[in-house]
């Protein structure tokens, strides 16, 4: 699954989830014409928590479960 970040000044959405990064790269031409110029867009790959973990060093799986609590909290 993927998630298109569009950014346009002060204002960040997030738009999906896609099936593909052609499926949001398509909407996002469509979505580009109701934000200015200087919009700044980015497709992320979504990752569940588990693939977080199992990608993370051996070494540091701690600091992986803080990182995601931290940033399930915010």
């Amino acid at each position: 699954m993927y998630l298109l970040t569009i950014r346009d000044g002060l204002v960040t959405r997030h738009v999906g989830p896609y099936e593909s990064p052609k499926q949001a790269s398509d909407d996002l031409d469509r979505l580009l014409q109701h934000f200015g110029e200087r919009a700044r867009w980015q497709i992320h790959a979504l990752e569940s928590p588990e693939q977080l973990l199992a990608s993370a060093p051996a070494a540091a799986p701690m600091e992986a479960a803080r990182r995601l609590k931290t940033a399930s909290a915010a």
